[in-house]
C-alpha cells in the first residue's frame, strides 16, 4: 500500500498530532507500507489563503503516487486533501480529534457554549457556520473516518455523517514513570490542564474553603498555563487561599507526571474532553481519579473500577465525591485486579493503534 499522510504538525513541530504522525509514519513503514508525509508546516508562513492553495498543489503532486491519502484534520489539511483525492480518484481517509468549528468559535468568535450544546444549536456567526459546513463536507466525502474515542465518533455522527464510515482507534499513550513528590503531612488534590474556561479550575478553587473545614491539611495543586491564569490567581487571593492552592504553571512532562504521581486524588472538572491522556497517566500511577461526565471521560473512568464521575461544575457533588474518596482511601489499584489493569491499558498500546490503523487503511485501499 502507498500512503500519503497529510498533517498540520510534524516534528520539529511539537504536540500530540506531531508525535502521532511521526510514530504512524515510522511504524507503518516498518510494516511494509510505503509512506510519504506532507506537513502543513511547509506553507504555514505564507499568507492565509495562499498557503492553503499551495498546500493543495503539493497534495496533488504527491498524491499521484499514493493509493490512499490520510488527512489528520478536516480543515487545514483535510479540505485540500479531499479535493486532491477527488481529482486524482484516490481513496481518502480522515482523522478527527475534535470539532474545529467549535474550537475556533470559542477562541475567535465569542462562542460560550460547551461542545454538546453547540452541536444542538444553529444560530452562530457566519464564520462558524462556514467552518461547520466545511468540516461536515470533508467528513462526508471521506471513505473512512477515524476518531480516538467513542465520544468523538458520536460528535461526528451529530454532524450528520453516516455512522458506518466512522471507526474508533484509541491513540497510543506512552506511560512513563516519574518519582512522586514527598508530602507526608498534606493531602494533595491535583489537576492538570490548559487554563481555559471549560477546564473548570474556578469551581475547584471555590469549593476549597468548605473542604478545608473538613480536611485542614488539603492542598490543591493546579498544573498548566493559559489565558485564565490571572483570573484564577485573583480568585485565589479573594478566597484567601494563598497557602492552600498552588498554581504550578507550565511544567515539563516529567515534572507534570511527578505531580500526577503525587496526587492523593487526581481530579479533572472539564466541560470538554476528547479522550484525556492525563487521566490515563493518573490511572497508570494507581491514583484515584474523579472526573466530570464530559466527553470521553466516561470511557476510561468507570465507577468502582477506575474512579468516579460527577456532573461538570456541580460544586456540591464534587465536594461530596472528594470527601467520600478521602474517607474511604481507596486507590484504583484496589479497584482493578491485575488482569483488569492489563486489559484496560492494552487498548492504548502503540502496537494496537498501528495494527488497527493499518487494517482500516488497507481495507479502504482494496475496497
Amino acid at each position: 500500500m502507498k500512503l500519503l499522510i497529510t498533517t498540520g504538525l510534524f516534528p520539529p513541530d511539537i504536540g500530540g498530532p506531531a508525535t502521532y504522525s511521526k510514530i504512524l509514519a515510522e511504524e507503518l513503514s516498518i510494516r511494509g507500507v510505503r509512506v510519504a508525509v506532507l506537513s502543513f508546516g511547509l506553507v504555514r508562513k505564507l499568507p492565509r489563503f495562499i498557503r492553503h492553495l499551495v498546500y493543495f498543489f503539493k497534495v496533488l503532486k504527491l498524491g499521484r503516487k499514493a493509493e490512499v491519502i490520510f488527512a489528520q484534520d478536516p480543515i487545514s489539511v483535510g479540505l485540500p486533501s479531499m479535493l486532491a483525492a477527488k481529482i486524482l480518484r484516490k481513496k481518502f481517509v480522515l482523522k478527527i480529534v475534535g470539532d474545529y468549528a467549535w474550537e475556533q468559535g470559542v477562541q475567535r468568535f465569542g462562542i460560550k457554549e460547551l461542545l454538546d450544546i453547540f452541536l444542538l444549536k444553529k444560530d452562530y456567526p457566519w464564520q462558524v457556520k462556514l467552518l461547520r459546513w466545511t468540516e461536515k463536507l470533508v467528513a462526508e466525502e471521506a471513505d473512512k473516518i477515524i476518531t480516538p474515542s467513542e465520544y468523538l465518533r458520536k460528535v461526528v455522527m451529530k454532524w450528520g455523517v453516516d455512522e458506518k464510515k466512522i471507526e474508533v482507534v484509541y491513540n497510543e499513550v506512552e506511560f512513563k514513570t516519574a518519582a512522586p513528590i514527598k508530602h507526608d503531612n498534606e493531602r494533595w488534590l491535583v489537576s492538570v490542564g490548559r487554563l481555559v474556561p471549560w477546564k473548570g479550575f474556578d469551581a475547584l478553587i471555590e469549593i476549597m474553603p468548605d473542604l478545608l473545614k473538613e480536611f485542614p491539611d488539603l492542598k490543591l495543586k493546579i498544573v498548566g498555563g493559559g489565558p485564565e491564569r490571572d483570573k484564577l490567581e485573583l480568585e485565589i487571593r479573594n478566597y484567601d487561599l494563598g497557602n492552600s492552592v498552588e498554581m504550578g504553571g507550565e511544567l515539563s512532562h516529567e515534572k507534570t507526571l511527578s505531580f500526577i504521581h503525587s496526587a492523593d486524588i487526581f481530579i479533572l472538572n472539564s466541560g470538554y474532553e476528547g479522550l484525556s491522556h492525563v487521566i490515563l497517566e493518573a490511572l497508570s500511577f494507581g491514583r484515584p481519579v474523579l472526573a466530570s461526565r464530559s466527553g470521553g471521560n466516561s470511557e476510561i473512568v468507570v465507577s468502582s473500577k477506575t474512579g468516579d464521575l460527577f456532573e461538570y461544575n456541580d460544586r456540591e457533588e464534587i465536594k461530596n465525591k472528594i470527601s467520600s474518596l478521602f474517607k474511604t482511601g481507596i486507590t484504583n489499584n484496589e479497584m482493578l485486579s491485575q488482569n483488569g489493569r492489563i486489559d484496560f491499558f492494552d487498548r492504548f498500546k502503540m502496537d494496537n493503534m498501528i495494527f488497527r490503523t493499518k487494517e482500516l487503511l488497507e481495507k479502504v485501499c482494496h475496497s
